[in-house]
């Protein structure tokens, strides 16, 4: 998905002429975490990156400083630089911030006029069904994919910046603990399940009550995605 993965292959580099190099390092990097590539907790060796990337060590910084910044690398004095491991509170957080998000994106989405609005359900019920697809073909990462676009779809149809920008960053960090929350079809099922009602919630759409339902489930939708993740729900 574009939005949250933007890679760029490694042979790449020697080609490209311009000024951005320090943004296509923290892409190519950005990816490269994202996908699992590099794990939580392993090194990020400067000298490695501007051997292997073939760029100088100033946009390697740059980069660094950006993941740095977005929480989801640090630097440790005197040992160099690491892929986040978040802690179990920090995991906790970024949940209860993001069902907060989700929260808000349901309750605009579904205020929307009804032709945008079913639009969406369209769009989600794609999802939904190719979640369907992922889970009988035994694919957790295609699973994954498209529960990444269900949620998003929601965040991009409220059309707030501000919002989409703290979004792709707290999933951005969540997605150091990728997969666990759905790592078994049981819970894929039962997530999906859930998508299924959020999107009814929302094609019924028509009074201010039926807005805050739809809120209402994916909050708990997310508030479920840690228990999980937690191991305190089966």
């Amino acid at each position: 998905m574009d939005w949250l993965f933007n890679p760029v292959a490694d042979g790449e580099f020697e080609e490209i002429k311009n000024t951005s190099l320090g943004k296509l390092v923290r892409d190519q990097l950005l990816g490269q975490i994202l996908s699992g590539a590099v794990a939580p907790g392993q090194a990020l060796r400067e000298s490695e990156l501007v051997e292997r990337l073939k760029v100088s060590r100033v946009p390697v910084r740059e980069a660094l400083r950006e993941l740095e910044s977005s929480g989801l690398v640090v630097s440790r004095k005197h040992s160099g630089v690491y892929v986040r491991q978040l802690s179990d509170d920090e995991v906790r957080d970024l949940y209860q911030f993001r069902a907060l998000l989700d929260s808000h994106a349901g309750r605009v989405a579904s205020r929307l006029p009804a032709e945008r609005r079913q639009a969406l359900v369209r769009e989600l019920e794609g999802c939904t069904e190719a979640m369907d697809g992922a889970i009988h073909a035994s694919n957790p990462q295609a699973y994954y994919r498209e529960n990444l676009r269900f949620h998003w779809l929601f965040i991009d149809y409220a059309g707030n910046k501000e919002i989409a920008k703290s979004y792709r960053e707290v999933i951005q960090k969540l997605h150091l603990a990728r997969l666990k929350n759905l790592s078994t079809d049981s819970h894929r099922q039962q997530s999906n399940a859930e998508h299924k009602q959020i999107v009814k919630a929302l094609r019924d759409s028509t009074t201010m009550a039926h807005s805050d339902y739809c809120a209402e489930l994916l909050d708990h939708h997310v508030t479920h995605a840690h228990e999980r993740l937690s191991g305190l729900a089966e």
